[in-house]
């Protein structure tokens, strides 16, 4: 017999409530009243919570299809600065001239209290809508050459105009049309496969390479979408979503908005590649048994502890630091990149045209795997393709991830930015985890200027179209009949409402108690909806509020 609590679960799930809710405390600071509301987890994994990972996938499946097919160019226009953000920034150039007074002055005290000023005034611009640094960092950068590699070949440049939307074609009727694409790429081959997608001879497989590929595959797209954007001549816009195939290895299905050539797009494909410069290594040093060990460096005046560095247990010798080892190849002019990604010769590149059933099905299928992991989208189902998966992830294990991984203590490097503590095998990153197969980037990748608006906004016309249909006001709009983004100067509510997370001192029902009302709340809404669809009034015994699954209880 199932247990009450998964049949509740099961029942939640059903009617779209999040089975995962995080219970906030909510204070109405003019009135005192409190009140205990359910925030959806927001997890994008069914393996998590389902109903958040759906809603989370319809969102992106809503993305996709409005910026796919656009007509004119998306309204990119930002807000006008509203008040507080004025005052805000005037309160940020007042401070930015005590600091630079401070600092002619040679007061290190005062120049850390005015930083410290800066930040917090940072911060609340941030919460006040504003995007970007007022007062960006300067960050050293190393310059390397941009010169193509000779086993690459060329590609062609084309003027760039200034447009997001592509081609368009005149029919002999006068008909006009804007195709668009589907594509998909891949990474390349590194050993032959059967159908299953293991290996025919995992002794000669090249687990390194497809582990470095992997952890490179990130950027080895954003260098494709650089070369067409090159070749086409106009800023490409596109909405990807990365998925593994059956061999482990990812590969991106992309929708495009515009046509390129075929052969083009192939020949894109073949001349893109990644270089990854960093230190070269071989065999490794040390493991998680035999560990560099963290030696701190004592102040020459004061005595005090303030710095450390990595030392060979055995020597006593300090390790190569990452500057240094980085130096090393800047000053060698014959030295070789650490990894070269390239993507595989398996190429995909369709047509499409708005409003097709083909369309639809390939929207749909940009979003089939988001609700689950890579490791979920094809799980092992006999010993080989478990086996396959173990070694992948053991060749992730050991392979560094990124500048600050603690895997370079591996092969006698000391890392980025290294501290106490770190230790080969302990990097925290989601490329060395079994569920990512050595993917750490996003599994959706949107460009800027896809439709013109964040993934926020596309929830808020969300949100706003049920509030209009259903005829409820929305604070976040001033009306029911609004739509669009909120604007943060009009919301009155902001500051009114004090949010923190309820502890175990507030009264909070159980979990099941909680989702059984949410489960009637949602029954509610989705009458009331069907009714407003049909042009009918909503039930008698409906009492609808724009606090959608808000719940109140008395405080004690």
């Amino acid at each position: 017999m199932p247990l009450a609590k998964d049949v509740v679960e099961a029942v939640a799930v059903s009617h779209g409530v999040c089975i995962r809710p995080v219970p906030m405390k909510v204070t109405d600071e003019h009135t005192g009243h409190v009140r205990h509301v359910d925030v959806p987890c927001g997890a994008t994994l069914a393996s998590k919570c389902p109903s958040c990972a759906e809603r989370a996938r319809r969102l992106r499946v809503h993305q996709c299809r409005e910026g796919w097919h656009l007509v004119t160019e998306p309204d990119l226009t930002p807000d006008t600065p509203n008040t507080e953000q004025r005052e805000l920034a005037t309160a940020r150039a007042d401070i930015t001239a005590a600091r630079d007074e401070m600092k002619a002055a040679d007061n290190q005290g005062a120049v850390l209290a005015c930083t410290k000023a800066a930040q917090s005034v940072d911060t609340d611009l941030r919460k006040a809508g504003v995007r970007g640094d007022i007062d960006p960092p300067k960050k050293p950068r190393r310059v390397r050459s941009t010169r193509r590699r000779q086993d690459a070949p060329d590609l062609p440049k084309n003027e760039m105009t200034d447009t997001t939307l592509g081609r368009a074609f005149t029919g002999h009727d006068g008909t006009v049309f804007r195709p668009s694409m589907f594509a998909t790429v891949t990474l390349p081959s590194y050993g032959h496969v059967r159908a299953d997608g293991t290996p025919v001879d995992p002794s000669t497989y090249d687990y390194r390479a497809a582990a470095r590929d992997a952890i490179a595959f990130s950027r080895l797209i954003d260098r494709l979408v650089q070369n067409l954007r090159r070749v086409a001549g106009y800023d490409v816009q596109y909405f990807a979503a990365v998925e593994p195939q059956r061999r482990l290895a990812a590969h991106a299905h992309f929708a495009i908005r515009g046509t390129i050539p075929r052969a083009l797009f192939r020949r894109v494909v073949a001349a893109t590649y990644h270089q990854v410069w960093w230190p070269k290594v071989g065999e490794p040093v040390f493991d998680e048994f035999n560990a560099p060990v963290w030696q701190y460096i004592p102040d020459a005046e004061t005595g005090d502890k303030y710095a450390g560095i990595f030392v060979d247990p055995t020597t006593g010798e300090q390790l190569t630091g990452w500057d240094e080892a980085l130096d090393a190849i800047d000053a060698d002019p014959d030295a070789e990149p650490f990894h070269v990604a390239r993507l595989g010769a398996q190429v995909d590149v369709q047509g499409l045209l708005s409003g097709t059933p083909e369309a639809d099905r390939r929207v749909g299928y940009l979003a089939k795997y988001l609700t689950k992991s890579m490791t979920e989208a094809h799980e092992p189902e006999d010993g080989a393709q478990s086996a396959h998966l173990d070694r992948l992830v053991q060749a992730l294990a050991v392979e560094p991830c990124s500048p600050t991984c603690a895997n370079w203590l591996r092969y006698g490097i000391a890392p980025k930015n290294a501290h106490e503590g770190q230790r080969p095998g302990s990097c925290r990153s989601k490329a060395h985890r079994r569920e990512h197969l050595g993917y750490a980037g996003r599994r959706i990748l949107v460009s800027r200027k896809w439709s013109g608006k964040t993934l926020a906004d596309h929830k808020h016309d969300r949100r706003a179209w049920v509030m209009a249909t259903l005829g409820v006001n929305d604070p976040t709009t001033g009306s029911g009949q609004s739509a669009g983004r909120s604007d943060p100067s009009q919301d009155m509510t902001r500051d009114r409402f004090s949010w923190r997370v309820a502890d175990k001192r507030d009264p909070i029902a159980p979990l099941s108690h909680r989702l059984l009302l949410a489960v009637a709340e949602r029954q509610k809404w989705r009458a009331a909806l069907d009714a407003a669809k049909n042009g009918q009034p909503p039930p008698a015994d409906t009492n609808l509020s724009a606090t959608g699954n808000d719940r109140e209880e008395t405080a004690a």
